[in-house]
C-alpha cells in the first residue's frame, strides 16, 4: 500500500524523464518534506556517484527520500508497537501513547484524532490505521514537541493584577543595533510587538518644528519622529497579542513638545489609549487585569497631581497646562554606577574614570521638571516613580505607581535584600533595565530578577545571545501572549520563599533526558559540504541552587543523523522558575565551538515521551528541517 501510495505521488514528475537537484528539492517541497540544502545536495551527490549523469531515476528518488525521512530510530520505535512492521493498528497506537508518550487519557478518540490527521495513505486511514508515513508525521509535529500543545494557547488566569505577571518588555525599543552611533528604526518596534512584547520603550527628545523624536539622547543615534512610532504601534500592538501594551517614556521634550505627543497619543490611538480608570474607579487599592484591559494601550511616564484631577479637567477640557513634578518623582533611567545610591564609597578618581566613559549626562541639580498636563493625565495605572528605598515605597507608593531600577543596584538588592524585593514586587510593578555602560546593547541574565518577582525585566531585543534565548523562552508560555503569571510563592504575602533559601517552597522534580539523535542539523560554517562535529549542552536556569550544566559527547563529522543516545538527569527544587535550554554546537576545537542551534522552554511546559526539540537560529528564527530527538520524563 505504502509503495503504490509513494508511486502515484511522485510519477507525475518523472513523466517527461529523470529529474535534476532542482527538481528533486521542487518534488520534496511539494511532499511539504522540510530539507536543508546542503544535506539534500549532500544525499543527491551520493546517489549519482553510483552512475554517471546529473539526474536520478524514480527509484533513486525513493533512496534519497527514505534517507532525508525514514529515520532508523523511529522505524525501531514502530516496529515495537507494530506486529509487521508495517501498520499500526489502533489499540496498538493507544498503548503507545500511554505506554511512551504518558498521556494516560488517550482513548479512541485521540488515536482517531491522529490517524485522521497525520495518516496520508487514504486506505490506511479508512481502516483506522497509521503506516510508518503516518507515524513519521506524527513524530515531527507540533504535537510531539517537547513543548506541551497546552501551553501554545491562553491557559492561566488572566484576571488577576498586573503586578501578578512576568511581562515581556524591551528596553530601547527604537535601537536596532548599538546604543552609541546605531540606526534608531520602526522595525524595533514592530519585531518586538510582533514577537508579543508588552512593554515598549519611547525616548522623547524636542525636534525641530515643534515635531518630538525619538533616539538615545547624547549619542549619535539616529532619529525618528515620534508620530511615526505612534502609527507603527497602533498598527502592530494587537497583532500577536490582546493583552495591554505599556509604553514606557522616557521623556526628555519641553511641555510645548509634550503637548504634541499627548495629541498623537489620542489621535492617532484613538479608543485604543486608556485615559481614564476602568469603570471610573479614583481610589485604586490594587490594580486591573490583564483580561480587563485587553486591547488597551497604557502610558508609562511622570505624573502630576492627581487622577481625579485629570478627570475633572477632562470633563472641563482643560488645556495647555503645565504641572511641576520635584526631583524626588523623577523616575530617569541613567544608571552609570556612579549615580547609584549604593556607590557613594568609590574614589572620586574612579568616579571621574567611569563617568568619563559614559555616554550619560552628568549628574544635573535638583530641580522641579515641568511636566504638560495633557501628557500627565494619560498617566493612569503606570506611574513612574524614583526608587528610593524599599521601606519608603512601603510606607509612600502607591499601587499604580512604578519603580525602574538599574541592572546594577536591583543586583545588589537580589544579594542583599531579597525578602523586601519579592515584597516590593507583590504590590508595584518594578521594571529593570540595563546599566548605561553597555553601549553595545549588550544583555544581563534576566532569570536572577524573575527570581524576585520583577515583572518587567527589560532587555535589548535588537541583541541575539543566551539572554534573548531565555526571554523568548520564557514568554513561549501561555500562549505567548506577553504575560505569563507568576508562581503563588511570588504572589502570596504570606510567603517567605527566596531564592537563597526556597525552604518549603521546594517541589523538587526529577528530570531524565535521554538524547537520541540529532536530524539536518546546520553544517558547520567551516565545511564546504554538509558537516560538522556536533555536541548538545543542556542547561537549566533557574534559582542558584538549580543552575546546571551538562554536555553531550561530540559525534564526527555528521550533522545529518548523528546519535547519540546518552542520559541525562537533573533534580529541579523550584520548576516553577526554571527555564531549560538545549544549545547545539560545532566543535572546532577543544576550547572554541561554534553556534548551531538552540531551544529554550519553561521545565513547567516540558512534554513527556519522545519528543522533537525544534531547533531556532541566534536571531531567533526557526530552522525549519532541524531539529534533536529526545525522551524526556520526570516525577
Amino acid at each position: 500500500t505504502s509503495h503504490t501510495w509513494f508511486w502515484n505521488l511522485i510519477q507525475n514528475d518523472f513523466k517527461s524523464g529523470n529529474i535534476d537537484l532542482e527538481g528533486c528539492m521542487r518534488l520534496l517541497e511539494k511532499m511539504q518534506i522540510p530539507f536543508d540544502e546542503e544535506h539534500v545536495k549532500h544525499v543527491f551527490k551520493k546517489t549519482l556517484d553510483k552512475h554517471l549523469g546529473q539526474v536520478i531515476s524514480m527509484d533513486d528518488f525513493k533512496e534519497i527520500y527514505r534517507a532525508i525521512v525514514h529515520r532508523p530510530e523511529f522505524h525501531e520505535l514502530f516496529r515495537n508497537y507494530s506486529a509487521d512492521g508495517k501498520i499500526l493498528p489502533e489499540p496498538q497506537l493507544i498503548k503507545f501513547l500511554v505506554k511512551e508518550q504518558l498521556q494516560a487519557d488517550a482513548d479512541e478518540t485521540t488515536a482517531l484524532e491522529i490517524i485522521m490527521k497525520y495518516e496520508p495513505i487514504d486506505e490506511v486511514r479508512r481502516k483506522r490505521q497509521l503506516s510508518f508515513e503516518g507515524f513519521i508525521r506524527y513524530l515531527n509535529s507540533d504535537e510531539c514537541s517537547i513543548f506541551k500543545s497546552q501551553h501554545r494557547t491562553i491557559y492561566q488566569d488572566m484576571n488577576q493584577p498586573l503586578c501578578d505577571y512576568f511581562i515581556s518588555s524591551s528596553h530601547n525599543t527604537y535601537l536596532i543595533a548599538d546604543q552609541l552611533m546605531g540606526p534608531s528604526h520602526l522595525w524595533g518596534y514592530t519585531s518586538a510587538l510582533l514577537k508579543g512584547c508588552r512593554c515598549l520603550e519611547i525616548d522623547c527628545w524636542d525636534g525641530s518644528n515643534n515635531e518630538p523624536v525619538v533616539y538615545h539622547g547624547h549619542t549619535l543615534t539616529s532619529k525618528i519622529p515620534f508620530r511615526s512610532v505612534i502609527h507603527v504601534i497602533d498598527k502592530y500592538a494587537f497583532m500577536s497579542s490582546a493583552y495591554p501594551v505599556v509604553l514606557s517614556l522616557e521623556n526628555h521634550c519641553s511641555p510645548k513638545q509634550q503637548e504634541v505627543m499627548a495629541h498623537y497619543l489620542k489621535s492617532i490611538l484613538g479608543d485604543k489609549l486608556l485615559t481614564s480608570p476602568i469603570g471610573g474607579e479614583v481610589d485604586m487599592i490594587q490594580l486591573p487585569s490583564p483580561e480587563a484591559l485587553k486591547f488597551k494601550v497604557l502610558v508609562k511616564n511622570k505624573k502630576a497631581g492627581t487622577i481625579e484631577e485629570g478627570m475633572v479637567r477632562k470633563e472641563q477640557n482643560i488645556r495647555g497646562e503645565t504641572g511641576e513634578v520635584s526631583d524626588s518623582d523623577l523616575s530617569d533611567d541613567y544608571d552609570t554606577d556612579d549615580t547609584l545610591p549604593l556607590q557613594r564609597s568609590k574614589s572620586p578618581a574612579k568616579r571621574k574614570g567611569e563617568r568619563r566613559y559614559s555616554s550619560q549626562p552628568p549628574k544635573k541639580p535638583k530641580v522641579k521638571a515641568k511636566i504638560a498636563i495633557a501628557l500627565s493625565d494619560l498617566v493612569i495605572y503606570t506611574k513612574s516613580q524614583k526608587f528610593v528605598s524599599f521601606e519608603h515605597s512601603l510606607h509612600n507608593q502607591k499601587c499604580f505607581e512604578n519603580n525602574s531600577i538599574g541592572e546594577s543596584l536591583a543586583r545588589k538588592l537580589v544579594k542583599n535584600s531579597a525578602k523586601e524585593f519579592i515584597s516590593h514586587t507583590r504590590r508595584f510593578i518594578t521594571r529593570i533595565y540595563p546599566k548605561g555602560t553597555r553601549m553595545s546593547s549588550s544583555n544581563y541574565n534576566p532569570q536572577e530578577f524573575w527570581n524576585v518577582g520583577c515583572q518587567m525585566v527589560a532587555l535589548n531585543f535588537q541583541t541575539p545571545g543566551t539572554q534573548m534565548e531565555l526571554q523568548d523562552g520564557k514568554f513561549l508560555d501561555n500562549g505567548g501572549c506577553g504575560y505569563v503569571l507568576k508562581p503563588e510563592f511570588l504572589r502570596d504575602p504570606n510567603a517567605r520563599f527566596t531564592p537563597q533559601n526556597v525552604g518549603g517552597y521546594s517541589k523538587p522534580m526529577s528530570l531524565s533526558i535521554r538524547l537520541i539523535s540529532g536530524h539536518q542539523l546546520p553544517p558547520s560554517s567551516l565545511s564546504k559540504t554538509n558537516k560538522a562535529d556536533p555536541l548538545v549542552q543542556i542547561e537549566i536556569y533557574g534559582v542558584p541552587e538549580d543552575q546546571a550544566k551538562k554536555k553531550s559527547s561530540v559525534v564526527k563529522s555528521n550533522a545529518f543523523s548523528p546519535k547519540w543516545n546518552e542520559t541525562f538527569s537533573f533534580t529541579i527544587q523550584v520548576p516553577e522558575l526554571a527555564l531549560i535550554r538545549f544549545c547545539v554546537e560545532d566543535e572546532i576545537t577543544l576550547v572554541n565551538n561554534e553556534f548551531l542551534g538552540q531551544y529554550t522552554l519553561p521545565v513547567m511546559s516540558l512534554n513527556t515521551g519522545y519528543r522533537n526539540i525544534p531547533l531556532m537560529s541566534r536571531e531567533g528564527i526557526r530552522l525549519e528541517s532541524a531539529s534533536l530527538f529526545a525522551h524526556v520524563w520526570y516525577y
